[in-house]
């Protein structure tokens, strides 16, 4: 038997194997007849496939186990992968389904080992501040046991997208670098520096979350190799703790139950749903509103931004949280989704200036993708946290009919989650206040059709319309 060579690059890829898979197919090259060479040190070999041949498909299963396998050290891995392609084209199909094969046990294995190193690079790699050509530059140095440095970056992208970065492995480099990410050759290990500001933060980090109660020094060591260790500043601090984790446990035995701190009582009172009181003049009630607290969404957000529009207003609008603009001019609904809102009132012969206009949500949830911010849904959480400041601007206006502009109003004012485009257009009762549904305004330049988006905007002026209406017919 006539043994065809193959050889591939060192740094070979999905798609390379993939193309290389293929015509090693066409031409009917028997597993036991490659020989795959992942030295790097020849070229590669990709006859062209036979024109009389048809198109070679790889179902997607095997294609998701491949894109881990080829990542593996092992030097069989594409010659596994390659035997298991031949199979599945041969007629077993469902070859992948049996967990008993040796090919398949071998190619899980080989996967799992795989996502367990990007696990790891993700959870052990220590950034160090550093001034690159002028540049601060936060540099790492990891070395995983696989190729998995292509597959672990956009992990550290979508975290530290606001610096400037680089991570150095033995099989090559990532920098990410003027929101661009590049791949580069392998550098030597750096020589060990210590910062004293990081490394003190990761070894007080980790004493504290230590448990000497839960000490399992094997299965520490099998979720943190030792061979991690020289680049992880907070193990220093690991023989000690494993020494004196025994006088620690009598010392915690021994000692009185902690006293909670008050915010656990706070939290405590919440879930028994005991009701904060809210400050009934109006300019104390904004005052206690701008130094919330009660959710994160306070600590990333410009400002909290308060409802605007007369005090006897007879309708009040309520949308789901403040946007970008919202957010940098500290007024609801001056966004696009605003200036649709205030096209739509016209049109329904509605006097913004008359009417009240609010959010259920009352900072900005972000996400940050470079230099722009990202619109986030409100979550339970949020929504229940800015619940009084609504109730407080509605017990102090006591408006006739409110708008519910949206999922995420209506699950404020009912408590409980809306079908918007179910209950749309219908007034009801909830609480004790009239509430009419309709979508906000936001949905209206999401909508990729035009003529759709003309027809559900008539609709929303419609909303709008009968919310006049009824607010003019209300005794």
């Amino acid at each position: 038997m006539a043994l065809r060579s193959v050889t591939l690059p060192q740094d070979c890829g999905e798609e390379a194997f993939r193309r290389v898979a293929r015509s090693c197919l066409a031409h009917r090259l028997h597993p036991d007849e490659v020989i795959f060479d992942s030295s790097g040190t020849g070229s590669l070999f990709e006859p062209a496939e036979p024109r009389d041949v048809p198109a070679i498909l790889m179902p997607r299963r095997f294609v998701d186990l491949a894109s881990n396998v080829v990542c593996h050290s092992a030097e069989d891995r594409f010659a596994l992968l390659y035997r298991l392609l031949w199979r599945i084209h041969g007629g077993e199909r469902h070859v992948l389904d049996r967990a008993a094969d040796p090919d398949v046990q071998r190619a899980q294995q080989y996967a799992k080992a795989v996502e367990r190193d990007i696990y790891r690079m993700h959870a052990f790699t220590r950034f160090r501040e550093r001034v690159i050509e002028g540049r601060p530059m936060f540099v790492a140095w990891f070395e995983p046991q696989h190729r998995v440095l292509q597959k672990a970056a956009q992990f550290f992208v979508d975290r530290f997208t606001n610096m400037d970065w680089m991570i150095a492995t033995p099989s090559g480099t990532a920098a990410w670098q003027d929101n661009l990410l590049h791949f580069g050759p392998p550098v030597a290990r750096p020589p060990k520096e210590d910062d004293a500001v990081l490394d003190e933060v990761w070894q007080t980090y980790y004493r504290i979350t230590f448990n000497p109660a839960r000490l399992r020094v094997n299965a520490m060591l099998a979720q943190m190799p030792k061979r991690h260790w020289p680049t992880m500043p907070e193990t220093s601090s690991v023989p000690e703790l494993v020494r004196t984790a025994r006088n620690r446990v009598g010392d915690m035995e021994r000692s009185a139950p902690d006293r909670p701190p008050r915010f656990a009582g706070v939290l405590a009172e919440r879930r028994l749903g005991a009701a904060r009181e809210v400050p009934a003049p109006w300019d104390a009630l904004k005052e206690a509103a701008h130094a919330c607290k009660h959710c994160p969404l306070h600590a990333a957000a410009t400002q909290m931004v308060f409802g605007e529009g007369p005090l006897d207003a007879s309708i009040v609008f309520v949308g789901e949280q403040p946007g970008d603009q919202e957010d940098l001019q500290g007024r609801p609904f001056v966004g696009p989704a605003g200036q649709v809102f205030d096209r739509a009132l016209a049109q329904a012969g509605i006097d913004r200036g008359t009417a009240y206009v609010t959010n259920a949500v009352k900072h900005f949830k972000f996400e940050p993708r470079g230099k722009r911010r990202i619109h986030q849904k409100p979550g339970t959480v949020e929504v229940t946290a800015c619940r009084q400041w609504l109730q407080g601007e509605l017990d102090v206006i006591k408006p006739k009919l409110i708008v519910s502009l949206g999922a995420t109003a209506a699950l404020s004012l009912a408590g409980r989650a809306v079908p918007v485009t179910k209950e749309r257009g219908s007034i009801q009762t909830w609480g004790g206040r009239m509430v009419l549904v309709t979508i906000h305004p936001s949905y209206l330049l999401r909508l990729p059709d035009p003529d759709v988006a003309a027809a559900e905007y008539d609709r929303f002026v419609a909303d709008l319309q009968r919310a006049k209406l009824w607010c003019e017919g209300a005794k």
